[in-house]
């Protein structure tokens, strides 16, 4: 995907693209680029697929909801900032947290961060489990770009998320982890209010935006630890 490709497909998800953003993923682009010369961030080497595959892709979020009325945005297994730091270029008001395990890729995401010059932008290097004591029950949204199977991430995720407020897992061909994650969603006060299937500019991927909105409060009492989540799924 050239950058004129780019821009007009953006533009079909409702977004007129600046200036001052193409110049932020400009340098992001070439930030990830040379860094993953020595860090391994991306199987992806090119401008291209950098703009398809991490850019374009991680902004399809808001075919799923619209970030203009929500205020805050935790990305778990955020990686090099996929959708979290794409999303903050576009949407600058929300307050992101961008959360990973991987030392490597929190320096770089934090040094991106200094390039970029954003603020209102949080860079955790943890496991998420080990966070749900300090964002229980308080996010607008709660995203995760091909991250674990979804019966062990929405045990994981949903407790994290505000009454009325959503969990959207960012997948590919996801029908057999839908299909499987219904009674832990079910459980943990959640339900599904839209699956929305598409397909990426030049027949590159299937994807799946699953949209759950959280209904009951979660107590963190009930919340199992990560060995058992791990162990036995919440599945019938």
């Amino acid at each position: 995907m050239n950058l004129e490709e780019f821009i007009e497909e953006v533009k079909t998800l409702g977004i007129d693209v600046t200036k001052a953003q193409l110049e932020k993923l400009d340098i992001y682009c070439n930030f990830l680029l040379e860094y993953n010369t020595h860090t391994n961030l991306t199987a992806i080497k090119n401008r291209e697929e950098v703009y398809l595959k991490h850019f374009y892709d991680s902004l399809t979020l808001i075919k799923a909801i619209d970030l203009k009325k929500e205020n805050t945005l935790l990305d778990i297994g955020s990686g090099a900032g996929f959708p979290g730091m794409v999303l903050k270029i576009f949407f600058p008001e929300l307050q992101i947290y961008l959360v990973d395990s991987n030392n490597k890729k929190t320096r770089f995401l934090t040094e991106l961060k200094a390039k970029l010059g954003v603020d209102k932008l949080e860079v955790i290097n943890n496991r998420i489990e080990n966070l749900t004591k300090e964002f229980i029950n308080k996010m607008d949204v709660v995203t995760a770009r091909a991250v674990t199977n979804l019966p062990v991430l929405v045990e994981l995720a949903l407790p994290l998320v505000a009454i009325n407020k959503y969990f959207i897992a960012m997948k590919g061909n996801a029908q057999e982890e839908i299909y499987n994650s219904q009674y832990a969603i079910t459980y943990l006060g959640g339900k599904i209010i839209a699956i929305n299937e598409f397909t990426l500019p030049h027949e590159t991927g299937k994807r799946t935006l699953i949209v759950i909105k959280k209904e009951q409060k979660s107590d963190l009492n009930k919340v199992r630890p990560y060995e058992k989540i791990i162990k036995k799924p919440l599945q019938k």
